[in-house]
């Protein structure tokens, strides 16, 4: 990971566009959302298929994808692969809890990528490409605890390493830098489109906050 002192600069306001709506749902990708409406970003390697995983999630308000858990302020993407800001790729996903669970939100997140790979999401090599789950609400840190232990000792007996998800909440990890247009539901715009995700066939446990 780069070092604070050594982080690009970044610059103070957001050097492009990003889209009012999202491409597939409809829905305001910066907010303002339903009231209730609860946020969470998740880190899980290359975000454009990690972000069709949960617009497709039944009860989600809107899935965008940025640049978080770094130091340089209003990154772009080239920067980002630099791997010099030390931020994740990552979705923020906005959803409605009477609609769809915190567990199964994450349970979903768990069971897209190999939370075991430290700094890479299979071919993908790089500090950007790290597993990450950045909460906002105390239900959330305790729901993502919870299923990271119980989904460890899963992957613990079908023969995985350690799990290395960064745990922490976003308030600690910093701004959720939005991506430039062409990003957002990228796969949506581009169906034939490169996507790095790869589960490890392993479950996780349901019934774990409880």
């Amino acid at each position: 990971m780069v070092p604070p002192q050594e982080a690009l600069p970044g610059r103070s306001t957001r050097p492009f566009t990003v889209p009012d709506r999202h491409a597939v749902l409809g829905t305001p990708l910066e907010g303002p959302w339903p009231e209730g409406t609860e946020v969470i970003s998740l880190a899980m390697g290359c975000f454009w298929g990690a972000e069709r995983v949960f617009w497709q999630l039944p009860g989600v308000v809107t899935t965008a994808v940025g640049y978080q858990g770094g130091y340089t302020e209003n990154p772009t993407y080239e920067e980002v692969c630099t791997g010099r800001t030390g931020h994740a790729e990552t979705v923020l996903v906005a959803y409605d809890p009477g609609a769809v669970s915190t567990e199964t939100v994450l349970r979903t997140f768990w069971e897209s990528h190999d939370p075991t790979q430290g700094y890479r999401q299979g071919n993908d090599v790089g500090t950007q490409y790290r597993s990450a789950v950045y909460w906002t609400t105390a239900e959330q840190e305790q729901v993502a605890r919870a299923t990271r232990d119980a989904y460890a000792a899963r992957l613990a007996a079908a023969g995985y390493g350690d799990v290395t998800t960064e745990l922490r909440p976003a308030a600690d990890a910093g701004p959720f830098w939005y991506a430039e247009e062409y990003h957002q539901q990228y796969l949506h715009k581009v169906p034939n489109g490169y996507c790095g995700l790869g589960g490890t066939g392993v479950s996780c446990p349901v019934g774990l906050a409880t």
